[in-house]
């Protein structure tokens, strides 16, 4: 008996228990499905939250205060953020913006309301050092920050839950009890799916201190170099000024800046987009693999129901195997044929995850576009096919090894 007869003789008893065939698939193929999308659903995370952080620019800082340290205050104040702006200590800095950050504030308008994720209170630098352009309107002035004017940037979320159908520009809303007037929309950025960054609306540094925030301290301070090389030097330079503010001494700069991760005696740290970037990929990383390896066990589950089949089978045709060894079947024609049925059962599952795969990477999954890597593919095709031959191998060993006489007597 030639391969293409055994493979025939293959397909001829799976299409014999076509719902049971069609079940153990079933399994194969949300295993590969699995893989395939939540290994995309995690570059796809991790690719929305670099393109968010290489959008910040290379030229920019951030600097947050940390709450540890000697001196008397550790809170970043407007008279630090005044301080950086020094064209004999900081030369290589280009502009300095102080951020307080309000986590939630509602903004009304006609009797609709919506909860704003960050109300962000800044400066006009703001929106060039940060990569947030302004789409529709303008943005605020220097001097709107100077007479504390409540006018509000806000992003395409809140124009949109705010004000459907309805241009926002000079129109009034409600930001706990104040009156802000809409003079701009900014241009729409992506999202990681854990946070919605169009959620988001910016006005005067003193607007929102005098509103959300109080005088108290800022949240951040945001830095833009001259140029993208200077970046080591910028964060020298505020370093310097900054342990002047807040009387830090002897604090080395090498624990201030790069990682981020500060000293133990730091009252502020420092980071910039590079910096992030390496961090995040290294989380993006782990949780990629996490994610993969928990969409393994479908896998290995589906490995088993395919076992669990195949040893029904085998029993089932327990006497049609004794009557083809009678006739004079060898031992490796029926372990052949028992190992194709299983390898056919795990390619022809994987096959349809991957097509699976590949339709639900056109929707959006928990708000992050899925982006399928090729490899992802290739591993999971594979693995299901050594899961066929692994879990197959069992039953058809016992089937090549029935005796004759032995399945011929089977009742």
């Amino acid at each position: 008996m030639n391969f293409l007869e055994v493979v025939r003789f293959s397909l001829r008893g799976l299409s014999a228990n076509k719902l049971r065939s069609a079940l153990t698939m079933l399994g194969i193929l949300i295993g590969v499905a699995a893989v395939i999308l939540l290994v995309a659903v995690g570059n796809g995370s991790a690719k929305a939250i670099s393109d968010r952080i290489e959008a910040l620019g290379t030229n920019t800082i951030t600097v947050m205060s940390t709450g540890r340290g000697g001196s008397s205050s550790t809170a970043l104040t407007k008279k630090m953020s005044d301080a950086l702006i020094n064209e004999e200590l900081a030369p290589d800095i280009k502009s300095v913006s102080p951020v307080v950050s309000a986590s939630s504030a509602t903004m009304t308008y006609e009797g609709t309301d919506h909860s704003v994720a960050t109300f962000v209170g800044t400066t006009p630098d703001w929106f060039g050092a940060s990569s947030t352009p302004v789409e529709k309107g303008a943005s605020f002035t220097a001097d709107d920050v100077t007479q504390g004017r409540r006018v509000v940037v806000i992003g395409q979320t809140v124009a949109e839950e705010l004000f459907p159908g309805v241009d926002p520009i000079d129109k009034q809303v409600t930001v706990s009890g104040a009156l802000f007037t809409v003079v701009g929309v900014l241009k729409e950025k992506s999202s990681t799916g854990f946070q919605d960054s169009n959620d988001t609306a910016v006005a005067p540094l003193t607007a929102v201190q005098q509103v959300l925030a109080g005088y108290g301290s800022l949240t951040s301070i945001i830095v833009e170099a001259k140029d993208p090389d200077k970046v080591d030097a910028v964060q020298s330079e505020v370093s310097t000024i900054l342990d002047q503010q807040m009387n830090v001494k002897s604090t080395s700069t090498s624990s201030r800046s790069g990682s981020g991760s500060g000293s133990t005696s730091t009252p502020y740290r420092i980071q910039n987009a590079s910096s992030l970037l390496e961090t995040q990929t290294e989380t993006a990383d782990t949780f990629t693999t996490l994610l993969g390896a928990v969409a393994a066990i479908s896998l290995l589950v589906g490995g088993i129901g395919i076992t669990n089949i195949m040893l029904v089978t085998v029993t089932e045709r327990t006497r049609e195997i004794g009557i083809r060894k009678a006739l004079g079947a060898p031992r490796r024609v029926i372990l052949t044929q028992f190992l194709i049925e299983a390898t056919l059962l795990s390619v022809l599952g994987g096959a349809l995850g991957v097509a699976a795969a590949l339709i639900g990477s056109h929707f959006t999954i928990v708000g992050v576009k899925p982006v399928i890597v090729p490899s992802s593919i290739g591993l999971a095709v594979g693995v299901s096919v050594a899961i066929g031959l692994f879990f197959g191998g069992l039953p058809a060993a016992r089937a090549a090894r029935l005796r004759p006489i032995d399945a011929l007597r089977y009742e």
